[in-house]
């Protein structure tokens, strides 16, 4: 797979892409809004945040979407292997979180994501997992001081 499917009047890549993330976005939002508190801006639900990011995720889409409506573009082939793991990534890290910690789910999240690489690179795997995990834990644990847990063993 992977090649060039000819020319288009309009950039349906991008069109295709744009409408997804406004689809996701909007469905985020919508969920957010009405199945959570929202609170307000001094003292916020938490429906708030993940509304919030769902907007912004519409908007972007938007951004995305409306441009490739005015310009050419070529449709590529969709790679299969690639997609499957960076979804399964997410799948890996829901999986793993609540029994494992914050610290082994970035790890299972990283390792999956690299099968979407044609070549492995364990140095590069190596690397994500620790700044990552590095800064997974000066943010939520250091700098917000959330009670996740880092690492735990399962019972």
């Amino acid at each position: 797979m992977g090649g060039d499917l000819g020319m288009y009047q309009r950039d349906y890549r991008d069109i295709i892409g744009g409408g997804l993330l406004l689809l996701t976005g909007a469905l985020i939002a919508w969920q957010a809004s009405t199945a959570l508190d929202l609170g307000t801006v001094r003292r916020m639900g938490p429906g708030l945040f993940p509304m919030a990011v769902g907007v912004l995720l519409a908007g972007f889409g938007l951004a995305i979407m409306i441009p490739a409506f005015f310009r050419q573009g070529t449709l590529d082939a969709v790679e299969i292997r690639p997609t499957l793991a960076v979804l399964a990534s997410v799948g890996a890290f829901a999986l793993t979180i609540r029994p494992y910690g914050l610290l082994p789910a970035i790890a299972a999240l990283v390792f999956v994501a690299m099968l979407a690489e044609t070549r492995f690179r364990p140095v590069a795997l190596v690397g994500s997992i620790v700044f990552l995990s590095l800064l997974a834990y000066l943010i939520f644990r250091v700098g917000l001081g959330l009670p996740l847990a880092m690492v735990r063993w399962p019972h």
